[in-house]
Order: C-alpha cells, then structure tokens, then sequence
C-alpha cells in the first residue's frame, strides 16, 4: 500500500511561483508512474502532469506547458511539481498520483483510472 502526502500549497499572486511536493511511503514507488491533477470548485478533477518511472518522460495539459514542471528523486520517493506564471484559472486543490498500471513501462498516464494511489491534495490560491 502507498501512502502519499502533499505539501508547498498555498496562496499566491497571478504570476508567482509555487512548488508542490508529494512524498510516498509504505512502499517503493521507483517502478511506478506519477502524476498530478487538480480540481477547481464546481469542475471536474483533471490530469495537469505525468511523468515515467525513469522520470524520462512526461506529458503535460496544453494550458500548463512551458509553465509547469513535473520531475521526480528515487532517492527520497518524491514527486514535484514547479509551478511559474501561475495565472488565476490554476487555483484549485492538486492531487499527486501513483500509477502501478503502467509499471515498468515508459507510458505516461493521463486518465484518472489508470491511477490507484492518491494522496489527500492540496490548495492553490491564485489571486489577481
């Protein structure tokens, strides 16, 4: 069983800066893919970044690309996820995610189902 905590929420100007950080444990997560959603008030929860197991790959939601940074440390089994130019329609609670669907493979998850791990999200507030 994976658990995973997220931190470095907060709130912010529209144009600033935050870096999030998922921490996994119970158990080894190297083999598995990651991932990141969030989840506006009234909307649907959706996929803002993934990355391989080998952190050799990643996808991205075109709204956040060339703004967002998704990377990965083995060594601390954590995910992170640099945030610049935050713009106000980026506010809502992120979600990192586990995927040992895909294990081992170098595909990049996208859909909510393919993940099974979740942790409990954390608030961005992005004011104008």
């Amino acid at each position: 069983q994976v658990q995973l905590v997220e931190s470095g929420g907060g709130l912010v100007q529209a144009g600033g800066s935050l870096r999030l950080a998922c921490a996994a444990s119970g158990e080894t997560i190297s083999a598995y893919a990651m991932g990141w959603f969030r989840q506006a008030p009234g909307k649907e929860r959706e996929f803002v970044a993934g990355i391989t197991w080998n952190g050799g790959s990643t996808d991205y939601r075109d709204s956040v690309k060339g703004r967002f940074t998704i990377s990965r440390d083995h060594a601390k089994n954590t995910e992170y996820l640099q945030m610049n130019s935050l713009r106000t329609e980026d506010k809502g609670v992120y979600y990192c995610a586990v995927s040992s669907t895909v294990r081992g493979t170098y595909i990049t998850p996208t859909q909510e189902y393919e993940y099974d791990y979740w942790g409990q999200g954390t608030q961005v507030t992005v004011s104008k």
